[in-house]
């Protein structure tokens, strides 16, 4: 008895399914680095941690990362995307435990560079897959939707460390990261491979049937013929593996990606992420309140990457980025001059208030641009021959400059006051639009061979 083929409407359905469960990586992360600036609180008590091995205990996660960026582009090159996907898989699943059983920092720390492994190698696949698996006009949506599982992931985190705030313990707020990791493993038995990596490996019949799950025939058919255009092109000029980044065009593409990548991170997110609560409770805000605000701003990241994704693909990415960059240093210059002139901590009082407003307002601004649109031009730009290895190359810069930041936060924050801080990181913000009005091209609504035969041409 023979079974009937798939509609249209199945096959589009269960390409959702691809994308849904393609982003819940980014849950992983989301939840580690939200939960860790609550469990901060109670963990320096119980391990008595100094201000450097704090930094050392949310750096490690970072340490990890950009060893496995480091290693993710070339594995999966070889390997394939949805192989690497699965071995991020059992990482996130193994992680948990050391966090919540942690006898001492340093098998936290141990702990945290395990999830961190598997952390960057997402980092680089995840947008590489999302990127080479959906088609142009919906591309930028369904790439900013692994930034969302982020920003979820990390609201989950914020909601974890307020409802176990009361009872003080880190313990349950880590090792609950279990529960994502088991989704993300779940949803790993949906997840195919990609038709771009599949045409580099000579399986084209596997890969127009990827095609044909969400493009018309037509559509299938033209960007298959253009997959095989730039994978011929490619080979001809020898744009395959690591030596291929020294080419000049293929250097200045990689330039933007760096650029693009390290001031997502030296721009002053994570130093605000991981520790809001610190911060407030500089300027007099309680524990539990500190805490408490995290719920604000977690939410604040959902809004800003959902209205990311409603209009990527419509106002472009390039737009998006410039007006990010001028809000958030305009955020943070405010931050900085309140901070400097009202030094007197008060709580809930003028600067507590105007301190948690800022704070709000550079989230939301970064998060609707630079948070979110970031991993869709990385996973954009970079040619087929090199995409994963020039992935790795960036996003192992991307986790060096998180973990510089993140390390050197707390006793920055400790010898300047927030501050000369937050002006320095408005400083930064401003040189990021600087970049960006100069050297990051428009992607939208272009297919991946497009936007690689422009660079060709340009260069």
């Amino acid at each position: 008895m023979s079974t009937a083929a798939p509609t249209t409407a199945q096959r589009r359905r269960g390409s959702t399914l691809i994308y849904l469960f393609g982003a819940l990586g980014g849950l992983n992360w989301g939840y580690d680095t939200g939960v860790i600036s609550a469990a901060l609180v109670y963990l320096r008590r119980d391990f008595e941690l100094s201000s450097w091995a704090e930094g050392a205990i949310v750096t490690g996660l970072m340490i990890g990362a950009a060893i496995g960026a480091c290693l993710g582009g070339r594995l999966s090159d070889r390997y394939g995307r949805r192989a690497v996907l699965l071995v991020t898989a059992a990482l996130f699943l193994i992680a948990p435990l050391g966090m919540a059983f942690a006898p001492n920092p340093e098998v936290l720390f141990a702990a945290r560079l395990v999830v961190g492994l598997g952390t960057g190698l997402a980092a680089v696949v995840l947008p590489v897959y999302l990127s080479e698996i959906a088609p142009a006009r919906i591309r930028g949506r369904v790439t900013a939707s692994y930034v969302l599982a982020i920003v979820i992931g990390q609201f989950l985190g914020f909601v974890v460390g307020v409802a176990f705030a009361p009872v003080e313990s880190w313990r349950w707020m880590l090792g609950l990261s279990v529960i994502p990791s088991v989704l993300f493993a779940l949803g790993l038995t949906v997840v195919r491979e990609t038709p771009r990596w599949l045409v580099h490996r000579g399986r084209e019949a596997e890969a127009e049937q990827m095609l044909l799950r969400d493009r018309t025939p037509e559509e299938a058919r033209r960007e298959l013929g253009e997959i095989h255009e730039v994978h011929e092109a490619e080979q001809r000029d020898g744009v395959s593996g690591l030596r291929a980044l020294r080419r000049p065009w293929v250097l200045s593409i990689l330039g933007v990606g760096f650029g693009l990548g390290v001031y997502q991170q030296v721009m002053g997110i994570n130093a605000v992420l991981y520790y809001a609560p610190t911060t407030l409770q500089n300027v007099g805000f309680s524990d539990e309140g500190a805490i408490g605000s995290n719920l604000i701003i977690g939410a604040l990241n959902i809004v800003a990457v959902w209205i990311a994704i409603s209009y990527t693909d419509r106002w472009g990415r390039r737009p998006m980025l410039l007006v990010g960059a001028l809000g958030t240093s305009l955020a943070l210059a405010v931050l900085a001059a309140v901070n400097l002139l009202m030094p007197a901590p008060d709580g809930l009082g003028a600067l507590g208030i105007a301190t948690l407003a800022c704070l709000a307002v550079f989230i939301f601004m970064f998060q609707v641009s630079w948070g979110a649109l970031v991993w869709v031009v990385l996973g954009e730009i970079f040619p087929l021959g090199v995409r994963a290895a020039a992935m790795g190359v960036v996003t192992t810069a991307h986790w060096l400059a998180n973990g510089l930041v993140s390390l050197l936060f707390p006793t920055a924050l400790a010898a300047f006051g927030v501050g000369w801080i937050f002006a320095g990181f408005s400083l930064i913000c401003f040189t990021a639009f600087v970049f960006t009005f100069k050297k990051v091209p428009e992607t939208k609504e272009r297919t991946l061979e497009q936007i690689e035969t422009a660079f060709r041409r340009a260069g």
